[in-house]
């Protein structure tokens, strides 16, 4: 798979100057590249590494001078990482998933396949289940009982699709994925310890010890087109209604989104991250790695949280929020200064009352 430097710059929206005809067979670091190779030293700082390499083509930064650099040619994008989206989709050589329905695959007679989808090794496919035109469905996937993929859905191997579960289309699943298992909703006959501690803010009260009786889950999940998920990462299905992921929401590995709650558009879910029950999270929200969203809560459009925020109630629009509990990134920022400064502060107070002391012995 080669490309001239001409096509990728066109691929990509970016300029390109010098041997426009140069011939690319993949990308690679500055100081690694081999001939053949386009050197991505997209930011100065990576530029003088280039000459350790083989490279002849790079891509740089806007305005950079590639002839100084020992080049012969160059591609100049004014959004450099954004164009190394579309280089990497270029280049990408994929799974090597085969394309057609695989011997061993299981498929049952009332499931309906649209025009060129893949069917992998071991694959389950079950009754009442759609998959749309040009979709994959990797070695060992299983897709259940009456369960919609849209056209163009790719699941990687070991991805799990629970019944009744609707997925639009260019949806993209990562090893492991698992959607539509049971939500964690367990109740008891009277009010509970856990009950009673929430009313009371600390207090158990009075509440006995009982045994906890499973909610089952009657409702699915609903995930919108262009939806992408990592590896490990889960959904449970809604109590009654579905449980809802908004389109072109991005969703890393090992993220887990509990029964009930809905997530808007647009939004990216780093590692780690988890959605309490019934919790509503906005569009373009950005949760960091390792937060933590309690449930029974509504995250506002455009909030930010910041890598290991724990977020007890609700935030407006908006906002980038930090900490535990979490409090606007500035005041939180604020906090942790006053808190590297408090064991010099108690040294000053203690010093402070010796003299107080004294003067009090004095008098």
């Amino acid at each position: 798979m080669t490309y001239s430097v001409q096509q990728i710059a066109k691929a990509v929206g970016a300029s390109a100057e010098g041997d426009i005809e140069l011939m690319v067979s993949g990308v690679a670091e500055p100081a690694s590249a081999k001939h053949g190779e386009m050197a991505l030293a997209m930011d100065p700082r990576y530029a003088s590494s280039l000459s350790d390499g083989a490279a002849e083509v790079a891509m740089l930064w806007e305005g950079a001078d590639w002839r100084a650099l020992g080049l012969k040619a160059a591609i100049l994008p004014n959004r450099p990482r954004y164009a190394l989206s579309g280089v990497t989709r270029m280049l990408d050589k994929g799974q090597g998933f085969k394309p057609g329905i695989h011997p061993t695959a299981v498929i049952d007679p009332e499931a309906v396949l649209g025009e060129g989808v893949s069917v992998g090794p071991l694959a389950v496919i079950s009754a009442g289940a759609r998959i749309g035109a040009g979709s994959v469905i990797g070695p060992l996937c299983f897709v259940g009982v009456d369960a919609t993929l849209g056209d163009g859905c790719f699941l990687r191997e070991h991805v799990s699709i629970g019944a009744r579960v609707t997925i639009g289309s260019g949806f993209i699943a990562q090893s492991g994925v698992r959607l539509g298992g049971d939500g964690f909703s367990f109740v008891t006959a009277e009010l509970s310890t856990v009950e009673s501690a929430r009313q009371t803010l600390g207090d158990q009260g009075d509440a006995a010890p009982q045994p906890w009786t499973r909610i089952h889950s009657l409702g699915a999940v609903t995930i919108g087109a262009d939806v992408e998920m990592g590896m490990g990462s889960t959904i449970d299905n809604g109590t009654i209604r579905d449980t809802q992921v908004g389109d072109g929401t991005k969703i890393d590995n090992l993220v887990h989104i509990g029964h009930n709650a809905v997530i808007g558009k647009n939004c990216l879910l780093c590692g780690q991250a988890g959605v309490g029950g019934s919790t509503r999270v906005g569009d373009n929200v950005v949760l960091g790695g390792q937060v933590g969203l309690a449930d029974n809560i509504t995250i506002g459009d455009r909030v930010i949280a910041g890598g290991g925020t724990i977020v007890l109630s609700n935030v407006p629009e908006g906002r980038t929020m930090l900490g535990y509990p979490a409090t606007q990134m500035s005041k939180q920022t604020e906090i942790y200064k006053a808190l590297r400064r408090l064991p010099k502060l108690l040294r000053d107070v203690a010093a402070l009352q010796k003299v107080v002391s004294k003067a009090d012995k004095a008098d």
